[in-house]
C-alpha cells in the first residue's frame, strides 16, 4: 500500500496502451522516476519489482514504485492488452503495511491538518467495476492527443477520478481494515466535533466496541479517539483565530470544548502558547 500526503496531488505525466502477443514480455526497467501504473483488460501480465512478483490478470491493477527495477517475471501465455499509467507527486509518500508514525501527524504549518490529508493506493488489487475505470483511460488517451491548456486540465481531474475509483473499487488486504475503521471513527469525530464524546454511540455506529476502535486508530493515527477529537477542534479554533473577530470564549464554545480554561490548556499544550498570543502572531500587520 502507498501513503500519499495532500496537496500537492499526485499528477499525470503520460499514459499509454500496449498489446502483448502469447509470449510478449515486459521491458526491463529500472529507476524510471515515475510510479507506474498498469492495468490490463485482457490476458495477464506477470511482473517482478526487485524481489516482489506481481500478477496481473484482466481487470485488475499493480502500482509500480518510481525508484525500483521493474521487469517481466515471465512470458504472456496469451495475447495481452493493458493500460499504463506514468505519474508522480511532489509531496511526500512511503509504501506502508504499518502504522504512519505520530511523528508526522504534527506539522509546522499552521494549517496543516486542515489543508492536508493522506490517502491510500493498494499495490495491486482486482477491479470492481473495470468497465468504468477503462472509460476513464480512455478518456485519458483522447484528452493526451490535445494539446490545449483545457484539456490538459480536464486530463488532471479525470487521472484524479481514476485514482479514486481504484482506492474505491480495489479491495484492500484483510490487514489493511484497521485503516478503514480509523478512518470512520475520525469522520465520525469531525461530524461530532461540537458534542460531548461519547464512546458508546460511536461504538453504535461503527459496530465495534470502544477499546477496538482506540486501537485502531492509535495505529492509523498514533492517537486515541479523544486526542484526535481534541486536534481537530484546536485546528479549528486556530483558522477561527486567524479568520474571524469571534472572541476567544465563543470560538471555545463554537468548537466543542465545554469550557474556557480546558480550551485554553489543550491549545497551549498542542500549539505552545495561548489563544489570543496566536491570533496576535498571525495576525499582525
Amino acid at each position: 500500500m502507498f501513503r500519499f500526503i495532500s496537496p500537492p496531488l499526485p499528477h499525470l505525466i503520460y499514459c499509454g496502451e500496449d498489446t502483448y502477443p502469447a509470449s510478449g514480455r515486459h521491458s526491463d526497467r529500472s529507476g524510471i522516476g515515475v510510479f507506474d501504473l498498469l492495468i490490463v483488460t485482457r490476458g495477464c501480465l506477470y511482473m517482478a519489482e526487485e524481489s516482489v512478483s506481481l500478477e496481473i490478470p484482466a481487470g485488475s491493477f499493480a502500482l509500480l514504485r518510481p525508484d525500483r527495477a521493474h521487469r517481466s517475471a515471465a512470458p504472456c501465455r496469451e495475447e495481452t492488452h493493458f493500460y499504463w499509467v506514468h505519474f508522480q507527486t511532489l509531496g511526500s509518500w512511503h509504501e506502508t503495511d504499518q502504522a504512519p508514525a505520530s511523528a508526522e501527524l504534527r506539522p509546522d504549518d499552521v494549517l496543516y491538518e486542515i489543508h492536508r490529508f493522506a490517502f491510500y493506493l493498494p499495490r495491486s488489487g482486482k477491479l470492481s467495476s473495470p468497465d468504468a475505470a477503462y472509460d476513464w483511460l480512455r478518456q485519458l488517451l483522447a484528452l493526451q492527443a490535445d494539446a490545449g491548456s483545457s484539456s490538459q486540465w480536464r486530463r488532471q481531474l479525470v487521472f484524479q477520478e481514476l485514482l479514486m475509483r481504484l482506492q474505491a473499487d480495489a479491495t484492500l488486504p484483510e490487514r489493511d481494515s484497521y485503516l478503514t475503521i480509523a478512518e470512520e471513527a475520525a469522520a465520525f469525530l469531525r461530524r461530532h466535533y461540537r458534542d460531548a464524546i461519547n464512546y458508546k454511540s460511536m461504538s453504535e455506529t461503527l459496530h465495534f466496541h470502544a477499546n477496538y476502535v482506540s486501537l485502531c486508530m492509535k495505529r492509523a493515527f498514533g492517537c486515541t479517539p479523544l486526542q484526535y477529537l481534541t486536534r481537530y477542534r484546536v485546528e479549528l479554533a486556530k483558522r477561527l483565530l486567524i479568520d474571524t473577530n469571534e472572541p476567544v470564549g465563543r470560538i471555545a464554545e463554537e468548537t466543542g470544548f465545554g469550557t474556557f480554561s480546558y480550551f485554553v490548556r489543550c491549545f497551549g499544550r498542542q500549539v505552545g502558547t495561548t489563544p489570543r498570543s496566536f491570533r496576535m502572531r498571525y495576525r499582525q500587520g
